[in-house]
């Protein structure tokens, strides 16, 4: 971890943080794929087997162990999946855009229709961890979207079971099928098909380095979310700002990966100081210390600057996945804000709110991709086709534009099929 003064130069090198280096897992993943596409169930089989230590006959989870899942869960654990579930729905609800038809100009009407994906596969992450949250954010999206046919793929335990929460989260989201399978072999699975598993038209969710090759290979033949890499927080704080409340967020990252990155940008040296003494005692008792020591090693910053304008300057350039202002007014800051995948107004706004409950949904761009595009949301399963009629009136407005265009262009049929409409 190092406090250093803000210099120009430190943005290149910044902005550079840990991102996904898949070029040395592209080739093994690559077989996988390939074997997945040829042998179908038998492959999958073989690879949960080497991968994941469970001999699994039928992948499909059956509604059988999934209402014993919810016979097995801890009481508050499945009130809390309740809670967010509603939160999450209400939020993805606000997102579904409108159709329209318009009219343009003499004569000519312009419109979008809106129409849901008809398959997507939905990846969450397992076997050795668990990650309810992520089913929730995932299928609850595509759901509201309305998309007919929702899948489930996730790694199993090494004794062939989902863990009880992930199976439950998925049911309450609503999915379709739910696959006892992980890995590269999903992902495969869920673009190609086998015998099993029905290939989908979009894969979404967060992975290991190998699921995001994947993901990277099979883009073309099926949609993707996008390539994301390891977690990240930058913090803007000013001199009012909670240092205890800084540390433990840049914590909450740290703790997630060794090249998970967590940086502070202030105009105040003072705070900056306060949060470095606390980082450094609370990591010593910290229960993943060592992970958490990597990282902030690593991609641990505290960054002074000169002002807060400085601060929104390095944050835009930075482009982080998860953005927290914790200044006097936090509010006067967020128009300058241009590229952020989630941003957290105010000291009592952690990154854990929208992890899990606040309603907004935790998969994001990392490394720098924010400043491209947005997090999973309803839209990123939805289509918008465009939709125009024209009557005679139209096609007088338009003939001075299409005709010698098309001319030009020297697509003369172009300009055939439109003259001829005008001469009926």
């Amino acid at each position: 971890m190092q406090i250093r003064e803000f210099e120009a130069h430190m943005i290149k090198e910044l902005v550079k943080r840990s991102s996904p280096n898949i070029d040395n897992v592209t080739e093994p993943v690559k077989k996988i794929i390939d074997e997945v596409k040829r042998d179908g169930d038998k492959a999958l089989r073989k690879f949960t087997k080497k991968f994941d230590g469970a001999d699994i006959e039928e992948f499909k989870v059956t509604r059988e162990e999934i209402e014993e899942s919810y016979k097995k869960i801890d009481e508050r654990v499945k009130n809390a999946l309740d809670m967010a579930a509603a939160n999450i729905k209400k939020f993805h609800r606000l997102q579904l855009p409108n159709q329209w038809l318009k009219k343009i100009n003499n004569g000519i009407i312009g419109g979008q229709i809106i129409r849901a994906i008809e398959s997507v596969g939905c990846y969450i992450p397992g076997g050795r961890a668990v990650y309810p949250s992520t089913a929730l954010m995932t299928i609850i999206p595509a759901k509201i979207a309305g998309v007919k046919r929702i899948i489930c793929c996730t790694p199993p335990a090494n004794d062939g079971t989902i863990n009880e929460a992930t199976l439950i989260a998925a049911d309450m989201a609503g999915a379709d099928e739910i696959y006892k399978v992980g890995g590269v072999q999903a992902i495969a699975a869920m673009a190609y098909g086998t015998e099993t598993i029905n290939p989908v038209d979009k894969i979404v969710g967060p992975g290991n380095i190998f699921v995001t090759a994947a993901k990277k290979l099979v883009y073309g033949d099926v949609d993707i979310d996008f390539i994301a890499g390891p977690s990240e927080v930058l913090i803007i704080a000013d001199e009012h700002a909670n240092p205890e409340y800084i540390a433990i967020e840049m914590i909450a990252q740290a703790e997630h990966d060794p090249d998970a990155a967590s940086v502070l940008v202030t105009p105040s040296k003072s705070l900056g100081e306060k949060v470095y003494n606390i980082l450094e005692n609370k990591i010593k008792h910290a229960k993943r210390g060592d992970i958490i020591r990597k990282s902030l090693e690593n991609y641990g910053r505290i960054i002074i600057v000169k002002d807060l304008g400085e601060a929104v300057y390095f944050s835009n350039e930075y482009a982080p996945e998860h953005l927290i202002i914790m200044t006097k007014d936090p509010k006067t800051l967020l128009d300058r804000i241009e590229n952020a995948g989630s941003i957290f107004l105010g000291e009592l706004t952690p990154v854990s709110a929208g992890d899990y409950g606040s309603g907004t949904n935790h998969v994001l761009p990392t490394s720098g991709c924010a400043r491209m595009y947005s997090g999973l949301s309803t839209e990123s399963f939805l289509k918008k086709p465009t939709v125009q009629i024209l009557s005679e009136e139209g096609l007088i407005t338009l003939k001075d534009i299409v005709i010698p265009l098309a001319e030009y262009e020297g697509l003369y049929a172009h300009a055939e099929s439109f003259k001829k409409r005008l001469m009926r």
